[in-house]
Parts: structure tokens; C-alpha cells; sequence
């Protein structure tokens, strides 16, 4: 474990509007810079923390991409969450006094350390402290609401759509290329989050870039059509094509690039009804709108 013990200056930070709230005074900028107490550097691969460790500190990734990961009674890991640069970690161990997943390094890291007992103390002292925390407890819960309903109600190639503009909207938010991009995880652990077996998230890559929507080169992806991307999500017939509930999952794929099938002929037109719903509102999460600059963080999936 690496820790620089030198002082941070949050304001000096070019992550500084993804992290901090808008409309601080010069003093209570000065309060929140004395946060941030160290900075910790974690190598690919290292653990942050473990489930079960004491909960002490709040984290804000600097550099670098983590996963948080949690094991089921019979061995199998589950990731539940990626994080990266100007996003919080930490907020698991709140509610019990200790961390209730692993948090792990999936390239070399940065982080800079918040005690939590520091945060209390910012957030009941300045107000807009106060309200930029609360605000980031709610986008969690936010968070875990998309992430059930991605699981409960969409396909394979919606979970997988929803994923990559989720990771284009982050990226964007923080200055980067929308439809450029490294992935910094494996395609199994993908699948973990999304729920799907490795061979289906390379299936379901191989025909978005069969049908133009995207190239993928090993980690490296590249989106032509975000809109075809979304449209997928939310079900939305941007070609014309024939209606998806009439249309065969792979008839449509073929015949439109940018459309995916609500649900299977089969099903009542109340579940269609439903699971139209259901779409529209994940695909509202995911709008590749600019999100508030005092956003910690953002992660649909």
C-alpha cells in the first residue's frame, strides 16, 4: 500500500467540478479541501478494501478504474458495480460500521482518502455540503433501482446497449471521447454485472458490430450509432422497420440496426405494455445529456 501523506488541494483538482458542489465560499472550500487527508495508489489487481473490513474512510477514485465484487455462500463472485475516476466508494459501509464488498483494481489507481467522521462533520457545517451528500446517496439508490430493472425486464442485447451508453456518458462527463473508449474490465466480468454468460456479451458484441452499431477491436471500443444503441433500450423503431412484436428477435436485428423486440409474439399485450414501460424509463437514465456538474457519480449500470 502506497499512501502520499502530502497535502491535497481539492480545488487544484481537474476532477474538482465532478466531485465538489457548486457555490462554495472561499472558506468553506478551505474546509472541504481539509477532507481529503491522503491519497493511496492500489496496483492492478489489489484489493481497496475487503468485505467485512472496518468502515472508517469514504474514497474518491483520482485515477483509474475498480469493480466491487460480493461472494455468494457457494463461492461465486458477483460484481455489482464499476467505478472510475471522480466517483465515491465507500457508501456500502455506512449502514453496519463495516465494508460489505471487496473493492478491487482493475488497472493502477488512485485514490484520495475521506475519514468519514471528517464528512459528518462537512455536511452538518456547510450546507451545500450537506445537500451534494444526500444528493449522492440518492443517485445510489438511483442506481440500484436501474440496475433491477435492467436485470428483471430486458434481453441480452438491451443489458448490453444500456451498458455501453452508460460507460459513454460517464466518460463524456469527465471530458473524454463518448464514442471512443478502453474497457477496463473482462467481458466475463461484464457478464457478471449484466448477468450473462461470457459467451453471450461476445455474442451480443460481435452482432452490434456486425450490424454497424459499433467496432470492437480486443478492449477497445469505438460506437458508430449511439442512437441505435438507445433505441435498442427503449424499444423505439428508428429505421421503420416492421413491429417488433410481430418480427422474430434476430428477423429484427437483421432488418433494422437500431431496434430490438419488446417481447416475444407470444406474450399478452399487457406484459407488452409493461415491458415497453419498463424500457422507456431505463432509456430515460441513460440520455447522453450532460449530467450536473457536481455529480460524484453516475452509473446507470
Amino acid at each position: 500500500m502506497n499512501i502520499t501523506t502530502l497535502r491535497i488541494g481539492c480545488s487544484n483538482c481537474n476532477l474538482r467540478e465532478v466531485c465538489m458542489p457548486l457555490g462554495l465560499t472561499l472558506k468553506e472550500m478551505e474546509s472541504v479541501e481539509e477532507l481529503v487527508t491522503a491519497r493511496r495508489r492500489i496496483r492492478r489487481g489489489e484489493p481497496l478494501y475487503r468485505a467485512g473490513d472496518y468502515f472508517d474512510n469514504l474514497y474518491a477514485v483520482r485515477l483509474g478504474f475498480l469493480k466491487s465484487t460480493v461472494m455468494s455462500s457457494d463461492g461465486r463472485e458477483q460484481v455489482t458495480n464499476f467505478f472510475m475516476a471522480g466517483e465515491m466508494i465507500g457508501l456500502d459501509g455506512i449502514s453496519s460500521g463495516v465494508y460489505s464488498c471487496d473493492v478491487i483494481a482493475l488497472e493502477d489507481t488512485e485514490v484520495c482518502i475521506i475519514p468519514f467522521s471528517r464528512m459528518e462533520d462537512a455536511t452538518t457545517s456547510i450546507r451545500t455540503m450537506g445537500v451534494h451528500f444526500q444528493k449522492l446517496l440518492s443517485r445510489e439508490i438511483v442506481r440500484q433501482h436501474g440496475v433491477m430493472l435492467l436485470l428483471g425486464s430486458m434481453h441480452a442485447e438491451e443489458r448490453l446497449a444500456a451498458f455501453l451508453l452508460s460507460l459513454s456518458q460517464r466518460f463524456e462527463n469527465r471530458g473524454y471521447s463518448r464514442s471512443e473508449f478502453v474497457l477496463r474490465m473482462t467481458r466475463a466480468e461484464i457478464g457478471s454485472y449484466l448477468g450473462l454468460k461470457l459467451e453471450t456479451v461476445s455474442r451480443v458484441l460481435s452482432r452490434f458490430s456486425h450490424d454497424g452499431l459499433i467496432e470492437v477491436n480486443q478492449k477497445h471500443v469505438r460506437i458508430f450509432d449511439p442512437e441505435g444503441l438507445r433505441a435498442i433500450v427503449s424499444a423505439v423503431d428508428l429505421d421503420h422497420s416492421p413491429s417488433p412484436v410481430t418480427a422474430s428477435p434476430r428477423s429484427w436485428m437483421r432488418q433494422s440496426r437500431t431496434t430490438r423486440s419488446i417481447s416475444s409474439a407470444g406474450n399478452s399485450g399487457r406484459s407488452r405494455s409493461a415491458s415497453s414501460a419498463s424500457r422507456q424509463q431505463w432509456s430515460a437514465t441513460l440520455s447522453l445529456r450532460p449530467l450536473p456538474s457536481e455529480l460524484w457519480r453516475v452509473r446507470s449500470l
